[in-house]
């Protein structure tokens, strides 16, 4: 991005604890006007998704000799606009006091946006209110001084405590709070990673934290693999730690912090994939299947050249890359949606209904059932030669799809074009990384949403470990991950991607639901249980 005309400021922008759905909308507006973004780590992935292509970036924990106020300083100076990110609220961050009291001497105009508190985020994620109904005091304490040895005043018995610190200095902490005054028996909750789907709540005491983390070989003991030290901790030390049991909403979704590996590009998975998010996985796309244009393109020329002069009654999309090679087609000949006046338009299901709608066609016809072509067919209406002037359906798909539907509509009495839109072909493998994890057993889930995307995901990656959960949208889809050597877990209820997200929710809240009533620890699949090994699920 260039730099504007207008004079350049500095933007002091509060980023939240770690939930990229916790950016303000005011936050996101800022960032799109970013010429310059200077991020702090926790946070730098997600700002810099609403920042422009050309943004220039800088990371002040990976760039030690980065002199921040004179970077801003040239930069406002030079007409572009600044924006300082900080993990959390910048009104609560030392650094950014000290970067803005510079910009202040300097005569460099800023402003500051407000963020979600990483004292306030947090607890509210790990289900510990921090006041209760009789409003009893509450204190924010810098550990900081309570571990160089300061008396600091704790308030009342009943004062809440919010405490920031890390792992490795949890234990002094809790110490720390003894000493000055709290009971050894105060309940005490430690959140590690919060808000993101890494987050990690222990209950306990201040007397027996550092027991309960090397027992949860968090810290080091002599069979453990601790977490890094350095990783920030909010502690909530009072009477409303009890809550948990009953508020805990975030950590308790049914594929918390589940790696949801989804075979589409981020384009096809884009619903999926946030449904997935709404039940605490973290999804990663991986596309198997490459759309290139068809090898005789004179086939879709005639068909559109149709569709214009009035050769069909109806047009027919199965999928949103028809949606997209139609749309194409139209804009290398100069037209648009008005294109489709008088042709009734359908569309096989709710995702390519939105596709449609995206590009100015609103379809008459969507399955009120199952969103398939069977499901299509259900609601298709049969010839009526008194009612319909044009007997003739156009079917733009791909070159492998199924003759269902062509067989259906012309059982109803339609004559159907039926023309290759596009090809599908095998994509190219992903990045080494991803194929380990797969391997691997690094991912806890797979979903297959056909055929195809079992056979080339084993294809392009190799087969997943027998620890990954699979999950597939129908029976046909199963019986291809089974010749594979595949174990099936879950299978959707319906064949659509939204009852597979479903049932693969369902699935995981009956792990999770069993193991709490066995009073076992809630561990994902690809978890490594303290003291067993992995064995095949078959």
């Amino acid at each position: 991005m260039t730099a504007t005309s207008n004079a350049g400021r500095c933007s002091f922008l509060g980023a939240g604890p770690g939930d990229p759905g916790l950016l303000t909308l005011r936050a996101v507006d800022v960032l799109t006007t970013a010429d310059v973004l200077i991020a702090d780590p926790m946070t730098a992935a997600a700002v810099r998704s609403h920042c422009p292509a050309g943004v220039q970036v800088h990371h002040p924990a990976e760039e030690n000799d980065l002199d921040v106020a004179k970077l801003v300083a040239d930069a406002v100076r030079a007409g572009k606009h600044v924006v300082r990110t900080v993990d959390g609220d910048p009104g609560l961050d030392g650094c950014a006091a000290e970067e803005m009291l510079c910009c202040a001497r300097a005569g460099i105009p800023f402003e500051l946006i407000p963020g979600v508190a990483q004292s306030v985020g947090v607890p509210a994620y790990a289900g510990v209110p921090l006041r209760g109904s009789h409003g009893a005091d509450l204190r924010f304490v810098d550990a900081a001084a309570l571990l160089s040895g300061q008396q600091v005043d704790l308030g009342a018995p009943e004062t809440t405590l919010v405490v920031r610190t890390t792992l490795g200095q949890l234990p002094a902490t809790a110490n720390a709070l003894v000493a000055n005054g709290r009971k050894p028996e105060s309940a005490l909750s430690a959140t590690l990673s919060g808000t993101t789907t890494r987050q990690r709540t222990f209950t306990s005491t201040l007397a027996t934290i550092a027991a309960d983390l090397k027992a949860a070989r968090v810290l080091p003991s002599p069979v453990s693999a601790p977490v890094d030290p350095a990783t920030p901790v909010i502690a909530v030390v009072g009477d409303q730690v009890a809550h948990r049991a009953s508020h805990s909403w975030f950590e308790t979704k049914p594929l918390f912090g589940w790696n949801v590996l989804v075979p589409r590009t981020k384009e096809q998975a884009h619903g999926l994939s946030e449904q997935l998010r709404s039940y605490g996985a973290v999804p990663q796309e991986v596309p198997t299947i490459a759309v290139e244009p068809p090898r005789t393109p004179q086939q879709m020329e005639r068909a559109i050249k149709g569709l214009v002069t009035g050769r069909y009654e109806w047009i027919a999309f199965t999928s949103v890359n028809a949606v997209k090679a139609v749309r194409e087609k139209f804009e290398e000949y100069g037209l648009d949606a008005r294109a489709f006046a008088g042709i009734k338009v359908a569309a096989v299901g709710e995702t390519t209904a939105q596709a449609l709608v995206d590009f100015g066609v609103k379809p008459d016809l969507v399955p009120s059932g199952e969103q398939s072509a069977a499901g299509l067919l259900e609601d298709w209406p049969p010839y009526d030669p008194v009612f319909d002037p044009i007997d003739r359906v156009l079917l733009p798909r791909a070159d492998i799809a199924t003759e269902t539907l062509v067989a259906g509509l012309v059982e109803l009495g339609w004559e159907v074009d039926d023309v290759t839109a596009y090809r599908t072909v095998r994509a190219s493998p992903p990045p080494a990384e991803t194929r380990e994890a797969i391997k691997g057993g690094g991912f806890d889930a797979v979903l297959f949403t056909s055929s195809s995307t079992v056979r080339n995901l084993v294809g392009i990656a190799g087969k997943p470990h027998n620890v990954t959960i699979i999950a597939c949208i129908g029976p046909a889809t199963a019986k291809t991950a089974e010749e594979h050597g595949l174990r099936v877990d879950v299978m959707a209820p319906a064949p659509s991607a939204s009852a597979l997200a479903q049932a693969l929710a369902d699935f995981g809240a009956g792990r999770r639901d069993a193991a709490v009533a066995a009073g076992e620890p809630v561990y994902r699949p690809s978890e490594r249980r303290p003291g067993s090994r992995r064995k095949a699920a078959r």
